[in-house]
């Protein structure tokens, strides 16, 4: 559904108390960026419409897409003229405020991939556990952009376009924006060889979104980037997706087959993707930077109907009303009944030896199709395999 922009006149009166002195355009933006704070955003910066950032994006993304490492990604094909024109996205824009938000509930253990102690659980990605992260971060961004706009007469005197009738649209991973390049541009971070976005105070643990506003503030500028010689992400990949630093095939990076990827998955990844049915964070727990990784203050990261906990054969038996009952409101409804029992179908496979596992597989074959059976026969064999090595 296409999202709209929001247009409202200049208000006449603010609603609340303000004795703060606005000398500058950066006095504006201190402001902005203690209300994001204030409605959990971990931190902010700004960026112009027009800042030559993105015309660079478009041949390094063209460059990508002529690697083939977009796998069924077609959307990276449409809307170049967007994304190197972000004006263009959002009539009257001026600014983009990116905004980053920690979504971490537990600390993870240092370095070390502790999804593997539990090869019989269902691992989802820690950002996937609670409530999706798309709507508390578009629901944030409007609140943000009213606070905004309750300002805007305090701002006449500055040439900001505080005069003028206010636009503004929120955005999270929703439209063709450079949505990690623009957060590295305004310092928010630096991209880490694994492409995710790195803070030195915060590690990775985080996801990013974009207001979009009419009003004129200046630019941020990014930082230097610390990853040095590590190569730790790179070395950890199970299936080597991080075919350089800084380089991703995202065709063989988990988390894209995982939630992405519709229909049989190669049988080359299979072993690899071990017990990972919805993402992946292997490439962020052993990033060093993630010892000072931030535990979130937004109580809808908490995960839901025991999704940090559950067996591989808890969720093998949700029916598909179950499925979709617990996954209201969640990012795992992305992936379609059938491709979560095709995750989960492969985990299996992986598990520790049960004759039970065999069992419960064999329950589901001939009910879902014949992509579901053929990774449901892939996992028979390798519990069967596993079973032979034990006689």
């Amino acid at each position: 559904m296409k999202q709209k922009s929001f247009i409202t006149q200049k208000p006449a009166s603010i609603d609340v108390v303000n004795t703060e002195v606005f000398a500058t355009a950066e006095d504006v933006k201190r402001w902005i960026k203690v209300q994001a704070q204030a409605l959990g955003f971990a931190d902010c910066g700004f960026l112009s419409v027009h800042h030559p950032l993105f015309s660079k994006q478009i041949k390094q993304l063209e460059h990508w897409l002529a690697k083939g490492y977009e796998g069924q990604l077609q959307f990276m094909h449409h809307n170049h003229e967007l994304r190197a024109h972000p004006d263009k996205l959002v009539a009257g824009a001026k600014t983009i405020i990116s905004v980053r938000m920690n979504y971490l509930t537990q600390t993870p253990m240092r370095r070390r991939i502790e999804d593997n102690d539990r090869p019989n659980h269902g691992i989802i990605a820690r950002y996937a556990r609670g409530r999706d992260y798309h709507k508390i971060m578009r629901s944030r961004l409007k609140q943000l952009a009213l606070k905004i706009e309750s300002m805007l007469p305090e701002w006449q005197h500055l040439a900001v376009g505080a005069e003028s009738d206010f636009v503004f649209r929120p955005f999270s991973d929703s439209a063709p924006i450079f949505e990690r390049p623009i957060a590295d541009a305004v310092g928010l971070g630096w991209t880490g060889k694994h492409t995710l976005l790195l803070n030195k105070q915060a590690g990775s643990f985080f996801v990013l979104g974009e207001l979009f506003i009419s009003l004129e503030l200046p630019d941020d500028k990014p930082i230097s980037a610390h990853c040095g010689s590590c190569s730790a992400c790179i070395d950890i990949c199970p299936t080597q997706a991080i075919v350089a630093p800084h380089e991703l095939n995202a065709a063989a990076c988990i988390s894209y087959l995982t939630i992405e990827h519709d229909g049989s998955i190669d049988t080359k990844y299979r072993r690899a993707i071990g017990n990972r049915i919805f993402g992946c964070d292997d490439c962020q727990l052993i990033c060093p930077w993630n010892r000072y990784a931030k535990l979130t203050t937004v109580d809808d990261f908490a995960p839901r109907h025991n999704l940090d906990n559950s067996s591989l054969l808890e969720l093998w038996e949700w029916s598909e009303e179950t499925f979709l009952q617990n996954t209201q409101g969640s990012p795992l409804r992305r992936t379609g009944y059938v491709n979560f029992l095709r995750n989960i179908a492969i985990g299996l496979g992986n598990a520790n030896v049960k004759k039970n596992n065999i069992i419960q597989l064999q329950a589901k074959l001939g009910n879902y199709g014949e992509m579901l059976d053929e990774h449901i026969h892939w996992a028979i064999d390798e519990q069967r395999r596993k079973l032979k090595e034990l006689a």
